[in-house]
C-alpha cells in the first residue's frame, strides 16, 4: 500500500501537527519496528529536509545505527558519548544549537552544525534508542521541535512492544 503525506501549515508547529497525526495513522496497526522507524525518518526528511534524520537502537552496550535518511553515519555509539550517547545516559532530549560547542561531539558529518536527539521508549516506557536529527544551520532546533518530536515518539512507542 502506498502512503502519501499531506503536510500543511505555514509554521513549524502547524507542520508538526499535520505530520504527527499522519504518522499516527501510518503506524497504527503496524507492529514492525524497522518499518515504522523507516517511515518516520522518511516523513521527517520529506517535511523538514534536515541534513540527517534517523534512529539509533540499543543493542547490548551501544546504540547501533537504525533506519535513517541522509549521508553515511556513525555505526555504533557508546553511552555518554556524543549527543546521542548523552541523551541515552540522561534519558532526556538534548538540543544543541552549535555542535562545535558540545564537549565530546561525534562528528559523523562535517556539515552538521546543530542537532536534536530525543530518547525512544517502548510501550512499557523502557529506553530502546534515540531519534537523531542534524541540520546544516546553527540554532535550527528549538522547544517547538522538542515538544512535537517527543509527542511523535510517544505515538511510535505505542507500536513497540
Amino acid at each position: 500500500m502506498a502512503e502519501t503525506l499531506h503536510i500543511s501549515g505555514e509554521t513549524k508547529q502547524e507542520m508538526y501537527t499535520t505530520l504527527n497525526s499522519q504518522i499516527d495513522a501510518l503506524t497504527s496497526g503496524e507492529t514492525n519496528l524497522i518499518a515504522n522507524l523507516a517511515n518516520v525518518a522518511s516523513a521527517l526528511k520529506m517535511t523538514f529536509n534536515p541534513l540527517w534524520v534517523g534512529f539509533y537502537l540499543l543493542e547490548n552496550d551501544s546504540l547501533v545505527l537504525g533506519p535513517f535518511q541522509g549521508p553515511i553515519a556513525c555505526t555504533r555509539i557508546k553511552k555518554g558519548r556524543g549527543v546521542c550517547g548523552t541523551a541515552w545516559e540522561q534519558n532526556q532530549t538534548i538540543l544543541v544549537q552549535n555542535v562545535n560547542e558540545f564537549a565530546g561531539h561525534i562528528a559523523c558529518s562535517s556539515e552538521s552544525v546543530s542537532e536534536i536527539v530525543v530518547p525512544l521508549h517502548n510501550s512499557n516506557n523502557e529506553f530502546i534508542g534515540v531519534l537523531d536529527i542534524d541540520s546544516v544551520n546553527e540554532g535550527e532546533f528549538d522547544e517547538t521541535d522538542q515538544k512535537h518530536l517527543e509527542d511523535l515518539l510517544k505515538i511510535i512507542s505505542k507500536t513497540i512492544h
